[in-house]
């Protein structure tokens, strides 16, 4: 009787893991460096993760009104999502939080209403940007919720929060300081870099804003506290643009080891890179690509990167 019980509480749970892999996803990118017809190009990061019929914007871009001029001509809404990702705290990710939080208030005061950081995005760097940004959006009415461990954000759909670095990856400015509460300093490797993490039936599809954690440290983050599980798909910034030959060979390993199926590079990646990353990992151009404004990533269909990266 004993074990009849242990065999359905067995199959309880894994019957409750597959109900939490997402169905569905469609993922657009809103800011990066490239652009079609619609849209601007510019030095920063943003998309538009639709899970599910779960709407979340993560991160939004460098210049206050380059998402706001985007999601326009792309005739995308953000009037109906409530959740904003902000990856970490450089300017070229969360430039437009305001512009945008501001723009969809008049119609739905519950439209990015709630953001969502890893501990460390306050952390005092010299500058009380991020302060400013904070108290200007919650005097909105708005929330920002600080995370100092994964978090599942819907089912299926979780925040890693901060990535501890069991690779050497240093996707970093490696001279930037943090002041710690005694006045002395340390070492900024961004700790509060955080990717979102979607469980599906074909692995885990990671988004990322600029990967300064590093890639293999994500997604081998992402597979232990998610699930052990290939990686379906890479989206985002992984700041390779300035990796040499060595370090590209070596983070195409770990991404082979990881079981990466497809890779949509943005912002920081690189074009060059992700070339190599293309070649190194053996993929194709259905598989690996350049992102543009307007590229998207849908669950169970070739990538679409844009025209000008086809």
């Amino acid at each position: 009787m004993r074990k009849l019980l242990l065999v359905f509480v067995a199959i309880t749970a894994m019957a409750t893991a597959q109900d939490h892999r997402a169905k569905s996803i469609d993922i657009k990118i809103l800011s990066t460096m490239l652009a079609d017809d619609d849209g601007i190009g510019e030095w920063g990061f943003s998309a538009l993760v639709v899970v599910d019929g779960h709407r979340i914007l993560f991160d939004t871009g460098a210049r206050e009104d380059t998402v706001q001029i985007n999601t326009h001509d792309l005739k995308i809404d953000l009037t109906n999502v409530p959740d904003v990702i902000l990856s970490h705290n450089h300017i070229d990710h969360t430039g437009g939080l305001m512009t945008l939080r501001r723009g969809v208030m008049a119609k739905n005061p519950d439209a990015l209403v709630h953001a969502h950081a890893g501990e460390g995005i306050f952390a005092n760097r010299g500058s009380k940007r991020m302060e400013t940004v904070r108290h200007d959006y919650e005097a909105t009415g708005a929330k920002i919720t600080i995370h100092d461990a994964p978090f599942e954000l819907y089912p299926g759909v979780w925040l890693t929060g901060p990535v501890p670095r069991v690779y050497p990856e240093r996707n970093y400015n490696t001279s930037a300081t943090i002041t710690n509460p005694d006045g002395s300093k340390r070492e900024d490797n961004i700790p509060e870099d955080t990717s979102l993490v979607i469980d599906t039936d074909r692995g885990l599809v990671v988004v990322t804003g600029c990967g300064h954690a590093g890639v293999a440290n994500i997604l081998d983050y992402a597979r232990k506290k998610v699930r052990n599980a290939p990686v379906h798909a890479v989206i985002g910034g992984l700041h390779l643009y300035q990796a040499d030959d060595e370090r590209l060979k070596w983070t195409s390993g770990k991404l082979r080891e990881f079981g990466v199926q497809n890779i949509l590079g943005a912002h920081c990646t690189g074009i060059e890179a992700t070339y190599r990353l293309r070649e190194l990992v053996g993929l194709s151009r259905q598989t690996a690509a350049v992102a543009a404004v307007g590229a998207e990533f849908k669950l169970g269909e070739p990538i679409h990167p844009g025209n000008i990266s086809k």
